[in-house]
């Protein structure tokens, strides 16, 4: 066998395939892969892409309903910061509405008590009017008068300006009120300012 003939032998493989042409296969299938692999990289880009664009539109949406959300909630707080302003400034309106009544009837008793012939019982009577609509309206709204008067002291209702020896009444009793005391729904607005008695020393 000559030199050439040894060659061309070592050259080819098992099945009479030669070395070159398996060299050639293999580059070819390289260059499949590589042409895939570029393909699926291309998809992968524009997926991402996509994905990035659909992320960056949620956001926006996101951003702009914490926008109105924030909007909302500050309306929301001025408005109740408005209608609480005019619940405190107009909460005594019924109050109000109803001492005009009283405020006229104490006009019209003034008034009379102007003239020189004066009819005094009528005055009186007038008057006495006027402190049954007062009392009304005061109770109507939840107001009650503390007069103590021959009760027991107590000092939750009422202050003491005085104390007064007596003999005929049991100790610690309101014997006179100076000045009238009031609650308001129960809630004390003003004590009543009373003299109280103590027991009476050794004659």
């Amino acid at each position: 066998m000559s030199e050439h003939q040894d060659r061309s032998a070592a050259t080819q493989g098992a099945g009479g395939v030669r070395q070159d042409e398996v060299e050639e296969a293999s580059f070819e299938d390289s260059a499949a892969d590589m042409e895939i692999d570029s393909e699926m990289a291309a998809h992968s880009a524009e997926d991402l892409s996509q994905m990035l664009e659909q992320a960056r539109t949620k956001a926006d949406e996101h951003y702009q309903q914490m926008i109105r959300a924030h909007a909302e909630l500050d309306n929301l707080k001025k408005r109740h910061a408005r209608d609480l302003e005019n619940a405190h400034k107009f909460a005594l309106d019924k109050f109000v509405a109803e001492l005009l009544g009283v405020w006229d009837s104490l006009e019209l008793g003034h008034s009379a008590a102007q003239d020189q012939g004066a009819d005094v019982q009528k005055l009186r009577e007038g008057t006495e009017l006027t402190l049954k609509m007062l009392s009304d309206v005061m109770a109507k709204f939840g107001v009650e008068q503390i007069d103590p008067l021959n009760q027991p002291f107590n000092p939750e209702f009422h202050q003491a300006m005085s104390m007064q020896p007596r003999g005929d009444v049991p100790a610690n009793t309101v014997v006179a009120v100076v000045q009238k005391g009031y609650t308001l729904n129960g809630r004390l607005v003003r004590p009543a300012m009373v003299m109280v008695s103590q027991a009476a020393g050794p004659a």
